[in-house]
């Protein structure tokens, strides 16, 4: 940010539970003000502390348009690990326009004895490998991503997310609507009453509680692997870290209300 006096102004490119923790604590601070920003994806979303938009910006140029037009200092993408067109325009436009950006990433799941993972690379792998692995499949790629499964008629899927899924979608599909966050005791139930024999999920990082589940059923685990950040940009693994980048960069005072 630049070394000017006054308040500070942070663009958070949210839509996660990062990205609403870090604008509350951003209005704590003296001398920043936040500006979140969600897609609006989804018609009720969790809404974070400050002003907020909500809506896409038009791709980079009109992006960078915006960060020019609200003074903008700093830009936190806290987007989900899997949104990697956002944070590759986001990267973009900042840098086309000067104004530094952090990537705030929640870190990835790391396997544990007993875990039965299968990484992929993509969601058409995933698809591929899923009737190898069991006919009964918990889906919780996101709504977005029940697409690539449309094709894999050997397997019933049992699909959650907070909005209904939009064609094409499986032959043989359940949808469970339904938000986090989810517990140990609960997702155990909900594989076991539906008879699942196999996981499939984004390596999104945060709650273990499903993995947990499916290791202590013996459930194999299709685990797709998220994008890379884009090269040279600057990561934060949790909030307090974010916030500190944010400091660091700010002339203003900024110790916590």
């Amino acid at each position: 940010m630049s070394g000017r006096t006054s308040s500070a102004r942070v663009l958070v490119l949210g839509g996660t539970t990062e990205g609403r923790e870090l604008a509350s604590a951003c209005t704590a601070v003296p001398g920043l003000e936040v500006i979140s920003s969600l897609a609006g994806r989804t018609s009720s979303p969790l809404l974070p502390a400050g002003e907020v938009r909500i809506g896409g910006f038009g791709g980079i140029d009109g992006l960078a348009d915006y960060l020019r037009r609200q003074r903008i200092d700093a830009v936190v993408d806290a987007t989900h690990p899997f949104a990697a067109t956002m944070t590759a325009h986001a990267f973009a436009a900042s840098a086309q326009v000067g104004v530094p950006l952090l990537v705030l990433r929640r870190p990835g799941w790391i396997e544990q004895p007993g875990d039965r993972w299968h990484r992929v690379p993509d969601l058409a792998t995933a698809a591929e490998l899923l009737p190898k692995l069991g006919e009964r499949v918990f889906l919780t790629t996101g709504r977005q991503s029940i697409a690539a499964f449309a094709g894999v008629d050997a397997c019933w899927f049992l699909s959650r997310s907070v909005e209904p899924p939009a064609d094409p979608l499986p032959a043989r599909l359940q949808v469970l609507l339904d938000r986090g966050p989810f517990t140990l005791a609960g997702e155990r139930a909900l594989l076991a009453g539906h008879r699942i024999d196999v996981l499939v999920t984004k390596d999104s990082g945060g709650s273990t509680a499903k993995l947990d589940a499916a290791r202590e059923l013996g459930l194999p685990v299709v685990l797709v692997d998220r994008p890379p950040v884009p090269s040279g940009a600057d990561v934060a693994p949790t909030v307090e870290a974010a916030l500190q980048w944010l400091r660091r960069g700010s002339a203003v005072a900024c110790t916590p209300g």
